[in-house]
């Protein structure tokens, strides 16, 4: 029975549903029927990129992953705002105004730390039990509320020179920051964006409220996951090469270790005698560890996630894995 983490390099086109089927199909057809396959945090069909599937017992820590950190590159184009605040939706609102990239760069740092978002009206947040994108498909005045989201980083893809305005607003109507209109600035069409987010945080709502500060308006035109949690692009495979696992690829060419997926989170050695008291769910006491969450291994299996408060370790999720089960 196969655990572990195949992280797949989501195409553009393609649900997060649509991506577990595939694994899924391919499993069956590598042997491995009865498997349980989940992903790690929905991307949206329009987005590409890193896409956590868990395996067997791996399923038990795919709800990490929706509370883990993310990484995304994203471009805005100015000028046209639509309704999904992608490029799917219809134009809602048009700006003639375009935004210099020194004006982008220094907005930038505003929106790092806590900041209040209010959600995509298209987006699967249920309101009175109903899916908000099925109330504003069906022509329904959608009302979001704002939440608090931790944007921990915000920048330019590609850094430029241009110098800093004397204000990030010092081309933006109504502002009285003085500026010198006869000096030549670049505007930006489109600009690429790389942001590290906490959960919860819609890429979309980001890039609508920088344009809205810049004084214009704007929409998602590419959306790309580089990172979930531990996983990043360098340990993505791309749909075909999945596909070759259901053509008789080694599994072990496809599959990441269970542990792969706990390498954010320190380890905790067992001996045997705890490893056999945590597996009937006893707490362990008497340890010389910090607090925190830590997965406990007896050699190289993992035995259990487990949380340490004053010396004391308590299992929250257990592993039924042996030696056969551990993918290397």
């Amino acid at each position: 029975m196969p655990n572990g983490w195949i992280v797949l390099d989501k195409p553009l086109g393609m649900g997060s549903t649509q991506a577990v089927a595939a694994a899924k199909r391919n499993l069956r057809a590598a042997g491995h029927g009865k498997v349980k396959v989940g992903h790690g945090g929905t991307l949206d069909p329009l987005a590409t990129g890193v896409l956590p599937i868990a395996v067997g017992e791996a399923t038990k820590l795919a709800g990490r992953l929706l509370d883990a950190t993310k990484e995304y590159a994203f471009t805005i184009a100015f000028g046209t705002e639509t309704d999904t605040l992608d490029a799917e939706g219809e134009v809602v609102t048009r700006s003639q105004r375009r935004p210099p990239f020194a004006a982008i760069a220094a907005i930038l740092p505003s929106f790092v730390g806590e900041i209040e978002q209010v959600p995509p009206a298209f987006s699967a947040l249920k309101i009175d039990g109903q899916r908000a994108y099925r109330r504003a498909r069906s022509g329904e005045a959608v009302e979001m509320a704002a939440r608090c989201v931790t944007i921990h980083s915000l920048a330019l893809a590609n850094a430029r020179n241009e110098e800093a305005p004397l204000s990030a607003f010092a081309t933006t109507r109504g502002r009285p920051d003085p500026y010198d209109p006869a000096a030549p600035l670049e505007l930006a069409e489109q600009v690429t964006l790389v942001a590290c987010v906490s959960k919860g945080t819609y890429i979309r709502s980001l890039a609508r409220d920088i344009a809205h500060a810049l004084g214009t308006c704007g929409h998602v035109v590419f959306l790309r996951r580089l990172k979930a949690g531990p996983f990043s692009e360098a340990q993505a495979i791309s749909l075909d090469r999945l596909n070759d696992l259901g053509n008789g690829a080694p599994i072990e060419e496809i599959l990441l270790p269970m542990r792969a997926g706990l390498d954010d989170i320190p380890a905790l050695s067992l001996t045997p005698d705890e490893a056999g008291a945590v597996r009937q769910g006893r707490t362990l006491s008497g340890l010389a560890r910090e607090d925190g969450t830590y997965w406990a291994q007896a050699g190289d299996i993992p035995v259990a996630l487990m949380q340490v408060e004053n010396g004391e370790a308590r299992v929250l999720r257990g592993f039924n894995l042996s030696n056969h089960d551990v993918a290397e």
